[in-house]
């Protein structure tokens, strides 16, 4: 169990690096208890500023990655990308 959890860390840590390096402003927030079968669940907040097009290219690159991860290792990451003032209050 310990090494599942390093691996889904570790491969949390890659989607969000994957989300700032084409978006550095964005902020992230991984979803404490994510539902019953998913390992992890991301969500990506970009600026209200952001065309729906580059929304689009971020998310198509956060799930070709998270598909690849499940392909290889069992685990589903899953990633949202949203504008920002779509964020709740925490």
């Amino acid at each position: 169990m310990a090494d599942r959890v390093r691996l889904r860390d570790r491969y949390v840590a890659e989607l969000i690096q994957l989300a700032k390096s084409q978006h550095p402003e964005a902020s992230v927030e991984v979803v404490p208890v994510p539902f019953e079968d998913e390992d992890a669940h991301i969500l990506v907040y970009v600026p209200d500023s952001t065309s729906e097009a580059d929304m689009d290219k971020l998310g198509e690159a956060l799930t070709e990655r998270s598909v690849e991860i499940l392909q290889d290792t069992g685990l589903l990451i899953l990633v949202g990308v949203y504008e920002a003032s779509s964020r709740r209050p925490s």
